[in-house]
């Protein structure tokens, strides 16, 4: 099969690639018909410890059951599925509590040994996916695969911030950065009941594009001033960093009330950072880390795509070939389009 890889030295190359296989009776074949590129996949191809030549990429993906195998339930051959960013068994403590991060078989699609054992990824014609009843769910009729791709990791992640950040009706909530993941943060946000939503970006079009959608914007410089007009000076109740980083946490405390919530759900790989202690301690601040669980809010992201209280699908700038999907990395992390998609099969 074709499949995007990792080239080393921080470029990816499209290859032919062994076709996968099913490895254990939980396992699924899955002819992949869209797949995204994340910024996740950008980290990992600019600093690839564990990730090995030839690796295959990618974690975000929507397609069609080819091959379940014996020992999966709850998804048949032909079937549309949906898969999350990474894997769990279902079954152990953590996963019971729905916490499937957690869960000591976690394998993340596309990342090397990043965040647990090797799993190739799904910028591909087809993909391996174990524990296949877990991490796959089906897309009902009605969901675009444009607006399904997201739900595995972007729109999971973003509410994921939103859950843990407790928002309330009315609550005043700041996001830190425009990318796909804050665009769609700020979306939640919005329709999970916030009154206001600041979505804090550098890029004039990132800021115009949550303009468009119902968010308030501001460049980093001006957006204290602007939350404090919105609050009469107390500050968000919650703010979501999407950034990542010193620079997205410090951006973040600087703009939560007294008693408010952070949530980062940014990528960090800084060993450390300054907490301003002091303040967090007079001020009572929560300081929290989100990452999504399509297993777990499948049933709530898939209301808000049916019912069309949001569409993931605004931030996709572009659908490129499989071909195409080496210049879309250059054009994301040149930060000259938002969000590739990859169309890998058409439809029936």
């Amino acid at each position: 099969m074709r499949a995007v890889v990792y080239a080393g030295q921080g470029r990816v190359e499209v290859d032919t690639v062994p076709d996968p296989r099913i490895e254990e009776p939980t396992d699924a074949v899955v002819r992949v018909r869209r797949a995204a590129v994340c910024g996740t996949d950008l980290h990992v191809v600019a600093h690839p410890d564990g990730l090995p030549e030839g690796f295959v990429l990618g974690h975000e993906f929507v397609g069609e059951v080819v091959e379940p195998g014996a020992g999966v339930h709850g998804h048949r051959r032909g079937d549309l599925v949906v898969g999350a960013d990474f894997t769990s068994c279902g079954r152990c403590w953590w996963c019971r509590r729905g916490d499937h991060w957690e869960c000591a078989q976690r394998r993340f699609f596309g990342t090397g040994s990043a965040f647990g054992p090797p799993l190739a990824g799904a910028q591909a014609e087809l993909v391996r996916v174990p524990h296949a009843d877990t991490v796959l769910q089906p897309v009902p009729a009605g969901v675009d695969v444009d607006a399904a791709v997201f739900l595995g990791d972007t729109l999971a992640t973003g509410y994921a911030a939103v859950r843990r950040a407790g928002i309330a009706p009315g609550d005043t909530v700041a996001v830190v950065g425009g990318g796909p993941v804050g665009q769609l943060t700020a979306l939640a946000a919005q329709a999970c009941g916030a009154g206001i939503v600041v979505l804090v970006e550098p890029v004039g079009d990132r800021r115009e594009l949550a303009a468009a959608q119902g968010a308030v914007v501001a460049a980093p410089d001006d957006a204290r001033a602007l939350v404090d007009r919105l609050t009469d000076g107390r500050g968000a109740d919650a703010v979501v960093d999407a950034v990542g980083g010193r620079r997205g946490l410090d951006a973040a405390c600087a703009l939560v009330r007294r008693r408010g919530t952070v949530v980062s759900v940014g990528v960090h790989t800084d060993p450390g950072w300054e907490l301003p202690v002091a303040r967090a301690f007079a001020d009572e601040l929560t300081l929290a880390f989100a990452i999504g669980d399509l297993a777990r809010d499948a049933g709530p992201l898939l209301a808000l795509v049916r019912s069309g209280a949001l569409d993931p699908a605004v931030v996709a700038s572009e659908t490129v070939p499989l071909d195409g999907v080496p210049q879309a990395y250059a054009r994301m992390a040149g930060r000259r389009t938002l969000k590739a998609l990859i169309a890998v099969q058409e439809g029936r």
